[in-house]
């Protein structure tokens, strides 16, 4: 991997509770650990060299001070939908990347757009199902749509596959 693939890589950053709070580069990982505002807690990847030293290549860092943040919540998106119903249609059962989003109410009866609405649908599904209600349509649902949790599991989940050094820290919370 070129250097500038390794300064893009995820690095987890922990709050001084050891709380998992973000997600960002190795480069700006470094910059926080070379400006003394972290430290390095897991060193998954080796080192780098410049002309002068080496450094660390941090694959977790901890805040050096406590950062207050409200309880975050799971950004509405397409991306978030279909990652809650877990790539499966909400009507035929289907798993697939490529699906739409439904409104279970339709919008025209009044239908918001929000967790509770949006479910994931395959393309045949939807076109069936088109402006009605699903009871309207003979559709069932699978499970009913709610907004997902945002626990530390699930915002930083999908980096547990390649970085298994996480698990340790995630998992807590």
């Amino acid at each position: 991997m070129s250097r500038e693939g390794l300064l893009e890589e995820p690095v987890l950053i922990l709050n001084v509770t050891f709380e998992p709070i973000h997600v960002c580069s190795t480069k700006r990982a470094l910059a926080l650990v070379l400006s003394g505002k972290a430290e390095i807690v897991v060193n998954g990847r080796g080192t780098i060299r410049s002309a002068v030293t080496s450094f660390e290549i941090p694959s977790v860092i901890k805040l050096s001070h406590m950062v207050r943040r409200p309880r975050s919540r799971v950004a509405l998106s397409k991306r978030e939908i279909l990652r809650r119903d877990d790539y499966t249609c909400q009507y035929c059962g289907r798993k697939m990347r490529v699906l739409t989003l439904d409104h279970v109410i339709p919008r025209r009866y009044g239908g918001p757009h929000t967790w509770t609405n949006l479910v994931a649908a395959c393309s045949p599904c939807n076109r069936r199902k088109g402006g009605k209600l699903p009871a309207e349509a003979e559709m069932v649902l699978r499970r009913l749509p709610f907004e997902p949790n945002p626990t530390a599991a699930y915002r930083f989940g999908t980096h547990l596959e390649q970085r298994q050094e996480w698990a340790q820290f995630i998992e807590g919370w």
